[in-house]
Order: structure tokens, then sequence, then C-alpha cells
């Protein structure tokens, strides 16, 4: 797909594909943390930022082509040119790389607003970093299909992440907006998150591998492989 939107119809179906049910996301550029993630059956796509594929040992083409081989959700790029022209422009290559995977992420500026209110209708858009009620709405009326909120991140900083959360999930209500929650350290963190309002998470892939898991799990299992008997057991 060399440019955006030139399909009748194909903003509905990227709507109807990314929003509308709760996802986990894996919040990694590291290629080997993707897979092992993806492969779970439960996490449904991955988020990425410019600081997260400088770290990759990858060049961010060839991690999203070898990303592209195993992973069939929604793929989050963030732009990083600083003109609306450039940002453009920089829109139009990653879409060529991931096509209908694509959720372009923006910062919460005028120029990121701008830019949501101009690809919105034809490419997800999510404003990231959000850290009011008042940018939230801004995102809402810019027709962005997902905002991005650094709950650990405001907790640290402005003092309750999840209140935040709270306030802006009141914002979005009724609308296609849909909050994503992300700087979550803890599964603790990422429930209540959930429970706040958020309607989809992001999750490093520390707190990706401690979610399905509990030390009282592990005992049960344990009593049940020592004591227990099934068909496959004499």
């Amino acid at each position: 797909m060399g440019k955006i939107g030139t399909q009748p119809g194909a903003e509905a179906k990227h709507k109807e594909v990314d929003i509308g049910f709760m996802s986990i996301f894996i919040d990694s550029a590291n290629i080997n943390e993707a897979k092992t993630a993806l492969g779970l059956g439960w996490v449904q796509g991955i988020t990425t930022n410019p600081l997260l594929l400088a770290q990759a040992d990858m060049e961010p083409s060839a991690f999203f082509t070898e990303l592209r081989k195993f992973c069939d959700g929604p793929i989050f790029y963030q732009l990083t040119s600083n003109t609306f022209e450039s940002s453009i422009a920089e829109a139009h290559r990653v879409l060529e790389l991931l096509e209908k995977q694509l959720v372009v992420k923006l910062p919460p500026t005028e120029l990121g607003f701008k830019l949501c209110s101009e690809l919105s209708s034809r490419i997800p858009c999510c404003p990231t970093a959000i850290y009011s009620p008042a940018q939230a709405l801004v995102a809402r009326e810019s027709g962005a299909q997902y905002l991005a909120v650094y709950v650990n991140r405001a907790t640290r900083l402005m003092g309750d992440g999840l209140k935040l959360v709270e306030d802006i999930a009141a914002v979005l209500e009724e609308s296609q907006t849909q909050l994503l929650a992300a700087s979550l350290k803890s599964t603790d963190e990422a429930t209540l998150a959930f429970s706040a309002g958020a309607h989809h998470l992001t999750l490093p892939y520390s707190t990706v591998k401690e979610m399905s898991n509990h030390p009282l799990s592990d005992e049960a299992i344990k009593q049940f492989n020592e004591s227990g008997r099934g068909l496959d057991q004499t």
C-alpha cells in the first residue's frame, strides 16, 4: 500500500480490526521478546517508541520486517519528524512497510494533534504521553483511535496515575478514542489501570511474563502433578 487511504472503505476496516475489544500489547523493540510474547496467544500486538528502537540491536526497518513474519496484530510506530510535511512523508514510508497493521503514535503537541486530524481518517492514530484530560479531549476531537497514558510515570511525577486514567476515561466516553495504558511496572498496576477505565494495556516484557503466574497457583499445580491422576497416567 503506497498511499494512505486509497481504497474505499479502508477507514472502516482499520477501525473494525483495531478498535472495540480489549487488547494487551507488548512494549518492546527486542525481536526475541516480541516473538516470545506474541507466541503466548493472548498478546495481540506490539507498541514501540523511538527510545526502544534506539536501544534495539537491529535497524528499525529490519526489525519491523522481521516482526511482521510472526505478528498479525497492530504495530505502533511513533513518528520522529518535526515538521508537518516531513511527518506526512514519514507516515507514508512506514505505511509501505507495515501496511494495515500500522498505528501511528504522535506527540501531544500542536503539530502532533494537527497530524492526528490529517491522518486519523486513514490510519489509526495514537497521541502518546498524554498527561491531562484536556489533552485527551483534543485527541478525541482530532479523531484519534487510541491515546496513550503513562500511568506509572504520572504517579511518580503527578501523584496518582490511576486517577488520571479515570479522568481521561470519563472524557472519552461515547467516543471512538480508546485509552491505552502504558508505563505499567507491575501486574497489580496493569490490572488496576484496566479497572480504572483503560481499554487496552501495553506491558514491558518482564510484566508480560509475570501476568499469568502466581506462587499459590504454582503450589496447587505442584500438588496436582504429584498426587493427581488423569487419562495420561496409569
